[in-house]
């Protein structure tokens, strides 16, 4: 490999201290990734009460996300860089026009790209991975970043900008001379389609005919990169999921609702002004809504009444991770002590689609194969319903395989060839649907939402645990 101290150039690199040195390959020792623990389940009981978890400061928050990052960055990355034989990967993006991969790879302490953000993660003879920033940050240490020679008026080193830094880029493929490139185009998933058209051009011009036909598309490299989980986080995830579960508990409590006086839409706002208190965000407006003998009047918020199968669908963001849940209510009428038998059944049937999905998400199927392997069961076993379930972590719709969609059960082409891997959580999204006989045999749809994960081993756990009982008002 040529060496880049050949480079004729008098750009600047900071090393991840900080340090200032010429442009220089510096050998790195063998890869020893760090040990991780397992992401060791937990039996919660289904009666006891979920709790409240503060957040811890701010400051720990970061700390703990950037050993996250790290651990990605170290482990995740250059084991699918490998495992595609993916020898250069380049993202490109300016301010405010992020590359979806970009929240994957960056510092706590990070809220955008830097003008224009330009990162190459090269792939060693010793299975690690070179990770330059040609502009922007070293992301608390995680990348190599290169300055311009050109001393700014402050007198400190320019910033990278313009064909400065298409120039360096070029030097520094020509250097590495990768026997592949990847760029992120694909007109399937979202989530590998971070080169914008712009930055495609220069990037493309910037590369060289030599070099240009050296890139190829490998989707499959972002959209594992983000989906697949390090076990570190899962401490954290959980003890965010049983907070919301929690407020869930609360919202569809007398704390709350008073029936014949509380809207749906009052619940929805509790539960905005619940998650800033605790100093989480959402990614979406939560749903609530009501099903009723009768059915419900459309046109706004429903007055919750004595009755009312309770419904919602709520989603926090806590350091940078998503949620996505659906649990049900019931209000009791007045001599009622227990929620009506048929609706019960339904909530019954509906966990029973849960055991199903689970079992039928094994490692290195594809999202469709366990779409129509849990749909053939639930054909057997008499159950009407839908699954939809996704991918959840970074993004509250994820990277990686959805299994059918709730307007379509016949599968999901492209998203849905996607294969189910190790390591990686999902939303597990479904609604039975019956008729009720204390209803007169309206039918009900018991819908539901639980996070849930497959570990190292490709084992499925529920992240904290599943609803198995309504949560009752009165």
């Amino acid at each position: 490999m040529p060496s880049p101290a050949r480079s004729s150039r008098t750009y600047s690199r900071l090393g991840p201290a900080g340090l200032v040195a010429a442009l220089a390959l510096v050998a790195s020792g063998p890869f020893t990734p760090r040990p991780a623990a397992a992401q060791t389940p937990v039996a919660v009981p289904p009666d006891a009460p979920a709790r409240y978890h503060p957040l811890p400061s701010v400051r720990a928050q970061a700390e703990e996300m950037q050993g996250w990052v790290e651990a990605r960055v170290e482990r995740v990355l250059p084991a699918l860089m490998a495992e595609y034989d993916v020898d250069m990967w380049i993202l490109s993006m300016r301010e405010y026009g992020e590359d979806p991969v970009f929240w994957s790879i960056i510092s706590p302490t990070t809220f955008a790209a830097r003008r224009r953000s330009i990162y190459i993660f090269t792939r060693q003879d010793d299975g690690s991975v070179e990770r330059l920033a040609l502009g922007g940050s070293s992301q608390g240490g995680l990348f190599e970043i290169y300055r311009s020679a050109r001393p700014a008026p402050t007198g400190e080193q320019a910033e990278l900008w313009g064909n400065e830094q298409w120039r360096l880029l070029n030097e520094v493929v020509s250097d590495r001379d990768p026997g592949n490139i990847v760029l992120n185009i694909d007109d399937t998933w979202a989530f590998a389609d971070g080169l914008a058209s712009g930055e495609r051009e220069a990037l493309e011009e910037a590369l060289g005919e030599k070099y240009l036909a050296r890139v190829r598309r490998e989707p499959r490299l972002a959209t594992d990169y983000i989906s697949i989980r390090v076990p570190e986080m899962m401490p954290r995830y959980r003890k965010v999921m049983e907070t919301v579960h929690a407020m869930i508990s609360e919202a569809f409590s007398n704390s709350v609702v008073t029936p014949g006086v509380t809207t749906t839409d009052d619940v929805v706002w509790w539960l905005r002004q619940r998650v800033v208190d605790s100093g989480m965000d959402t990614w979406f407006q939560p749903s609530v809504s009501v099903q009723r003998e009768g059915g419900v009047p459309s046109g706004g918020p429903a007055v919750i009444q004595p009755g009312d199968l309770l419904w919602t669908d709520f989603g926090v963001i806590a350091q940078r991770l998503k949620t996505d849940t659906q649990h049900l209510g019931y209000v009791l009428r007045e001599g009622e002590t227990e929620v009506p038998a048929g609706l019960r059944a339904c909530l019954a049937a509906s966990n029973r689609m849960q055991d199903i999905q689970l079992a039928e998400m094994t490692p290195g199927r594809s999202g469709n194969e366990a779409l129509r392997a849990a749909l053939d069961r639930m054909d057997e076993e008499g159950i009407e319903g839908t699954l939809y379930s996704h991918p959840i972590g970074d993004h509250g719709h994820g990277a990686g395989p959805l299994i059918g969609r709730w307007d379509s059960q016949e599968g999901v082409p492209g998203r849905g060839d996607a294969l189910i891997r190790p390591s990686t959580w999902y939303s597990i999204e479904l609604q039975a649907s019956m008729p009720i006989a204390e209803w007169g045999g309206e039918r009900a749809s018991c819908r539901q939402e639980e996070e849930a994960y497959l570990d190292e081993d490709g084992q499925r756990h529920w992240v904290f645990r599943r609803q198995t009982d309504f949560h009752l008002v009165w």
